[in-house]
């Protein structure tokens, strides 16, 4: 039985990764932001949801990060993986309270933040785990990094692959100074969840008449999360590109030198 922390596991895709893995005999500390999501998640885990866990938490201001982090650390020995799947769609131009954009903050920053500070529970794990799940973006895509982190006048058609890239980074950041830790990036695929409420109206319609076409199911969605987690027998740092299709996999392989100053930025935003 593993410990498994799933960020955003209250609703979407992150739900379906925990009802799975809670099937399989895991037990689950699960996170968001919304108490009702997180009671609703847990009730609909049936007769498992005895293994199952929910902690309200803020995760898109540092100290939201950290007083997280203090519970997890407070009622947990050890934790064996954790996954992020919360993730916030919004194209307007919003700062968070430490002045930051959201969609920055939430979808890469607070994957950094957090692990980070569960960094010394994770290696008490035989093999620990540190999956991000983002939007469909290869690490072999370009990427302008300059106005990272502060994404000034923020802009999602130029901003968002620097912003999601920061996840491949991290991975590989992780597994060349954590011995021992495998990470990875899981590409979510379109499906219909809570997180298009933020998207813009024209999006959200052709979602609606699209989505039986273009989505993927969640438990489609979910599967890679679910195998990564599983298993142990895929290679650190590793981008899941298709959903539902665990062996179609390619290495994080990255400019080393980028890699390094998007972690020193990082841990000079967050401390960690």
């Amino acid at each position: 039985m593993k410990t498994i922390v799933i960020a955003g596991g209250n609703s979407g895709i992150g739900r379906q990764a925990a009802r799975t893995l809670l099937a399989g005999g895991n037990r689950l500390l699960i996170l968001g932001r919304d108490p009702g999501k997180g009671e609703a998640a847990l009730a609909s885990f049936g007769a498992a949801a005895g293994r199952a866990s929910f902690l309200a938490a803020d995760l898109s201001t540092h100290d939201g990060v950290r007083a997280a982090a203090r519970r997890i650390l407070d009622e947990n020995e050890n934790i064996d993986a954790l996954v992020h799947t919360t993730g916030v769609l919004t194209m307007a131009e919003s700062r968070t309270a430490d002045g930051l954009h959201p969609f920055f903050a939430i979808n890469y920053l607070s994957r950094y933040h957090l692990t980070q500070l569960l960094l010394p529970t994770l290696r008490r794990a035989e093999r620990p785990i540190v999956l991000m799940m983002t939007a469909a973006v290869s690490p072999a895509e370009e990427a302008d990094f300059a106005r990272f982190p502060e994404f000034t006048g923020f802009n999602f058609n130029r901003d968002r692959k620097p912003a999601q890239l920061g996840n491949h980074h991290y991975a590989a950041h992780l597994t060349r100074t954590e011995p021992g830790l495998a990470a990875g990036v899981i590409n979510a695929g379109a499906v219909k969840t809570d997180i298009m409420r933020a998207a813009p109206w024209y999006m959200r319609a052709g979602a609606k008449v699209l989505g039986p076409i273009i989505f993927d199911s969640v438990e489609t969605a979910a599967n890679n999360v679910v195998e990564a987690t599983r298993r142990g027998d895929w290679q650190s740092p590793l981008y899941w590109g298709k959903p539902g299709r665990f062996e179609q996999r390619v290495p994080i392989a990255l400019d080393t030198a980028t890699t390094q100053a998007l972690m020193d930025t990082s841990h000079t935003l967050t401390g960690a």
